[in-house]
């Protein structure tokens, strides 16, 4: 039986193997194995505390990753997003629930009260403002739409003080977050929406992205890669403020 690590590892290359013999999925973040082990974390956050079978959002889908994972887990997956359905073959079944949504409503959620039992955020919430919303009437429709203890996790939250950020903002033409966020700000927005903040942790000292256009006898070295991870969270702990991102954790509170 294969460890925690070893399946999302297996997840991982899956997705490196799709993105490689069909680059129309936009699979960008899987371009190598380096670039694509920054969600090896939140896998394991899945598998630790949601339980499989159970019932999954993927808000804001996009390209559908993190679907895929869901789907070959076992979770009852369903995705939503502004663009289409994404184009993974397996994402086309009918197990898969996808409903795309517009920027007319930028907010509400086509789902009944305590549908869910965990959703999930990717690099998402953080975008928010940019279509219309805001984070804090984005989390508690979600808060309304999970089951009493369900769970919020939120993954790829820039940090305020972000290095790479900082620098990103010096370069032309270069993408950074316009809104970017402090440990007493996610606390304080889910205090507002009724979710108590488990676990919080701010991680991703090191880039990872463009290490996809790096030679593939680097980029998808297995040995390269697990000295690039080990490096990243080391230096994640000694720096946690200047890191990339937070995680969190939130529990929809109990009345």
């Amino acid at each position: 039986m294969k460890t925690k690590n070893e399946y999302t590892i297996s997840i991982i290359l899956q997705l490196i193997q799709l993105q490689t013999k069909d680059k129309n999925h936009q699979l960008f973040q899987f371009k190598s194995l380096i670039s694509a082990s920054q969600y090896n974390y939140l896998y394991t956050l899945l598998l630790s505390y949601i339980k499989l079978g159970t019932k999954v959002l993927d808000w804001g889908c996009g390209n559908g990753h993190f679907s895929y994972f869901l789907i070959q887990s076992g979770y009852q997956t369903s995705g939503y997003a502004f663009s289409p359905r994404p184009s993974l073959e397996v994402l086309q079944s009918h197990d898969y629930k996808f409903f795309q949504g517009n920027d007319s409503d930028p907010v509400k959620l086509p789902y009944a009260d305590e549908t869910f039992d965990a959703v999930v955020s990717v690099g998402v919430l953080e975008h928010v403002r940019e279509t219309g919303g805001h984070e804090l009437d984005s989390l508690r429709e979600i808060s309304r739409i999970l089951t009493m203890g369900g769970y919020f996790i939120c993954y790829h939250l820039p940090n305020q003080f972000s290095w790479i950020e900082a620098i990103s903002r010096l370069l032309p033409n270069k993408f950074n977050h316009a809104y970017r966020y402090l440990p007493t700000d996610i606390h304080n927005l889910c205090q507002e929406s009724g979710l108590e903040v488990l676990e919080l942790r701010a991680y991703g000292f090191l880039p990872r992205n463009f290490l996809g256009n790096l030679p593939s006898h680097i980029s998808n070295s297995a040995q390269i890669t697990r000295f690039y991870n080990a490096a990243d969270n080391i230096l994640s702990r000694l720096f946690s403020g200047l890191c990339q991102n937070y995680w969190f954790v939130a529990r929809k509170q109990v009345r």
